[in-house]
């Protein structure tokens, strides 16, 4: 028991400190925070070298699905506005959404695409960087 909650503390604190860096905090943001996802794996994931983000984020799936209820019961009780948020690949080419989990279940792809934003900002605000979150990222320039 002491370690799920161990869990639940790290998933809280590096939401919070996401969300004080940031004002929106994100399920990527969280796993990064609490050292279980490396940020190179997350920028390879968003090129296609990887087929889906569980893949390389490290823990068994109990302390995962743990940390990840934690994060969202953590959000809803600060009154953070959830936004679902597109993940698409970087690369040239056909745009294809990325997948988060090994199941592609809609429910928990939905989970970790939901950004929770600060309520602090104000509505114009919150929409430009709801707006910033969905656009496309550019595919990448090739040097030669």
């Amino acid at each position: 028991m002491a370690n799920l909650k161990e869990i639940e503390n790290r998933a809280i604190r590096a939401a919070g400190e996401a969300l004080f860096r940031q004002y929106y905090v994100s399920a990527i943001d969280v796993l990064v925070g609490m050292g279980l996802l490396q940020p190179v794996h997350v920028q390879d994931w968003k090129k296609g070298k990887i087929p889906y983000l569980e893949k390389v984020i490290q823990g068994n799936l109990r302390k995962i699905s743990h940390a990840m209820r934690s994060f969202r019961k953590w959000a809803e009780q600060k009154d953070l506005k959830a936004s679902e948020t597109a993940y698409l690949v970087r690369t040239r080419g056909p745009k294809r959404t990325l997948q988060f989990s090994k199941s592609g279940h809609p429910e928990i792809e939905r989970a970790y695409r939901t950004h929770y934003i600060s309520p602090i900002l104000s509505e114009r605000k919150q929409e430009r960087l709801e707006d910033k979150l969905n656009q496309s990222p550019p595919p990448p320039t090739l040097y030669l």
